[in-house]
């Protein structure tokens, strides 16, 4: 006996497209990506929108995050698309997936995609950090790092060896300031389809360098941009 089609293979649902903004910050940004999304199907199956399934013999909800966030980073602009088989107002859906989105995760805006995931080149971050040295000595450290002919470090590539890779052309620094307690950078940093850089290896590559003791540090993703510098969201 041939084996069975899934009721829902012949469906030919409507399918209505959304990109919602969110953040991600306090005890969320600890959540990884697979637990965010479980935790976002949860979010859609309470606020009773009708999430749209990929369609064959092993359809699944379409949820899309298309930059994942480094673990323990604060952001208020993340992206996340999905469909729905329903048109349902923006307003009305960002105020349901609202009304379920557990402590940490807030829905920032609803509306209809216009760029291509694709179309993401870089991120802007802002690492804050407090170490065993004085904030102008850190300070000077990074001047002398960020000046370095080449900064290394170990990739593991996808055959499982290890290359050095020269990350130095890829690290921008837009502004760097000596706050009364700490040292805070802000880096635009490569990321999307051709390679990803790290805020953490940034730092940790730097702390490493030099020798220094993070005693408390924060990170924060603040844009998201494109190749002719734009705004992607």
């Amino acid at each position: 006996m041939a084996n069975a089609e899934p009721k829902n293979v012949n469906l030919r649902l409507e399918r209505f497209e959304y990109r919602a903004v969110f953040s991600k910050t306090g005890r969320a940004k600890y959540i990884s990506h697979l637990d965010l999304m479980r935790a976002f199907q949860r979010v859609f199956k309470r606020a009773h929108l009708p999430i749209w399934h990929t369609q064959g013999f092993n359809p699944h909800v379409y949820i899309m995050f298309p930059l994942a966030l480094p673990l323990g980073t604060d952001s208020r602009v993340e992206i996340m698309d999905f469909a729905l088989t329903e048109d349902i107002p923006y307003n009305e859906v960002l105020e349901r997936m609202n009304a379920h989105t557990p402590v940490g995760l807030e829905i920032v805006s609803v509306s209809k995609p216009e760029h291509k995931h694709t179309d993401i080149t870089a991120a802007e971050y802002v690492a804050r950090l407090k170490t065993d040295k004085s904030v102008h000595e850190v300070a000077e450290l990074f001047g002398k790092f960020i000046a370095l002919d080449k900064i290394e470090i170990e990739k593991r590539t996808k055959k499982k060896t290890i290359n050095l890779v020269d990350i130095k052309p890829h690290i921008t620094v837009l502004d760097s300031k000596e706050l009364e307690d700490s040292f805070e950078v802000t880096l635009k940093l490569p990321c999307g389809s051709s390679f990803n850089l790290n805020v953490n290896v940034v730092i940790d590559t730097f702390c490493e360098r030099y020798g220094i003791e993070i005693s408390e540090i924060y990170t924060e993703r603040t844009k998201i941009l494109m190749a002719n510098g734009e705004n992607f969201i």
